[in-house]
């Protein structure tokens, strides 16, 4: 079974380095990034602990008990939901603006309400923790100068010890920013 949201896109693998945003449909929401081994290996412990309680239900199930089969079907369920949310979680572009998918909710700032996005240098939280630490953050600047909150960070789950794909995605991030503002400005 594919997972879309698993993987970025082939052209960034494949070397395509010279092309801004090579892809055909840019309609399409797309992460320029892949999903960090932190996020990977948290996702997995999930999908580990789901199928321990998956079992634990079959065993509750042919005991006879099948109102504490139905909890642990709906607990693994919950459980997986919660895995394949987190596999989502990241900054997401289109034509259509950016996008900040995180476990709870997702907010899209529309390209026309985006003056600047911008890396700069902020105490960010490590992992998701409560705890800071100085790093670099990809933030999107609306008129007036209101900074959302950041896309994403050095130090989360896709990026902590890669600092290299983090400069590669907030480069393309604002890419697609410079792109898509540049083609929604009046002309004249």
């Amino acid at each position: 079974m594919p997972l879309p949201f698993l993987t970025a896109d082939r052209a960034f693998d494949a070397g395509a380095e010279d092309v801004a945003l090579p892809f055909d449909d840019h309609d399409g929401w797309r992460r320029p990034y892949r999903p960090g081994p932190w996020r990977v290996a948290a996702a997995a412990s999930l999908l580990l602990l789901a199928s321990f309680v998956l079992l634990a239900g079959m065993i509750t199930a042919f005991t006879g008990a099948m109102s504490g089969a139905a909890v642990c079907l709906g607990l693994a369920a919950a459980v997986i939901a919660s895995a394949l949310r987190l596999l989502r979680m990241g900054a997401w572009v289109s034509r259509h603006g950016v996008r900040r998918v995180g476990l709870l909710s997702t907010k899209t700032v529309p390209w026309d309400r985006v003056s600047a996005i911008r890396t700069v240098q902020q105490p960010v939280r490590w992992l998701g923790f409560p705890r800071t630490v100085q790093g670099q953050a990809l933030i999107v600047v609306r008129p007036g100068g209101e900074a959302v909150e950041p896309l994403f960070t050095d130090s989360n789950a896709d990026f902590l010890g890669r600092p290299e794909a983090f400069d590669r995605a907030a480069d393309t991030v604002e890419v697609w920013g410079d792109e898509y503002r540049r083609d929604r400005e009046p002309v004249g």
